[in-house]
């Protein structure tokens, strides 16, 4: 039978924990002491061996320990201890092994219900296979007369949008073009206004140059008349009171 951890570690602690001295051992010591001491001379007790010997009493009264420093217990407790722990160990060993018995139930008793449900729910598709293809049929109709609904109706609505918008943007045009006419009417009309002034001014213009005209080739004709008349004047006078003159020519010489 295989040894456990814990008694090979009991052992190992028994082997390595320092050995109990017996009373055999202490009164054979007494006894020597006893004997070696000197009857001839007894020396006071120095405060040194009094704590040495009220360590030693100290001691003997406190468990003994080992050396890694633990208390040593009696055999029949660590036996004991070891029952229980053994009985402990056995106890959850089993609580484990129960607990994985019950999950390999469970396991088995939810794959064996699914496989129950899966198979139920094929003879029950079977048996309505014929309901199930109308049924959807059905709604795949009812679906295509809802979308071919909607699409008409969005459609509709798109096109009605269109008009609306067409319509707007025509009046719109419409009400720009009007502006426009009535911009380039008045701008005609002022036009229009701006010729007629200015075929008016230059007929104006045109009937003053023709009085300018006929009032300088009047003044001209009426200065030539007067230096006619002051030239017929002067001549005149030249006629009555000049001599008769001899126009001959004369030499140098005589001059």
């Amino acid at each position: 039978m295989p040894r456990s951890k814990h008694s090979e570690s009991r052992s190992r602690s028994k082997s390595t924990s320092p050995r109990r001295k017996s009373k055999k051992d202490k009164s054979y010591r007494r006894k020597s002491r006893s004997k070696s001491r000197s009857p001839v001379k007894r020396r006071s007790p120095s405060p040194s061996s009094y704590r040495r010997k009220r360590n030693k009493r100290s001691r003997s009264r406190s468990p003994s320990v080992d050396r890694f420093g633990r208390t040593v217990t009696k055999k029949a407790d660590k036996r004991r201890d070891e029952s229980s722990r053994q009985e402990e160990m056995e106890k959850q060993r089993k609580l484990r092994a129960a607990e994985r018995q019950k999950m390999i139930v469970e396991e088995e008793v939810a794959k064996k219900v699914e496989e129950m449900v899966a198979k139920r729910v094929e003879e029950e598709l079977a048996k309505r296979k014929d309901e199930i293809e109308q049924e959807v049929l059905r709604r795949v109709e009812e679906a295509k007369s809802v979308m071919e609904k909607q699409i008409l109706e969005e459609f509709e609505k798109k096109r009605s949008e269109e008009q609306e918008f067409q319509q707007k943007k025509e009046e719109q045009e419409r009400k720009e073009r009007e502006r426009l006419e009535k911009i380039i009417d008045s701008k005609n009309a002022e036009i229009d206004e701006i010729k007629h002034k200015l075929a008016e001014e230059r007929l104006t213009m045109v009937a003053e140059k023709r009085r300018l005209i006929e009032e300088k080739r009047n003044a001209e004709e009426e200065m030539k008349k007067q230096e006619k008349r002051a030239q017929e004047v002067i001549l005149n006078k030249t006629k009555s009171a000049r001599p008769k003159l001899s126009f001959g020519f004369r030499s140098k010489d005589g001059f």
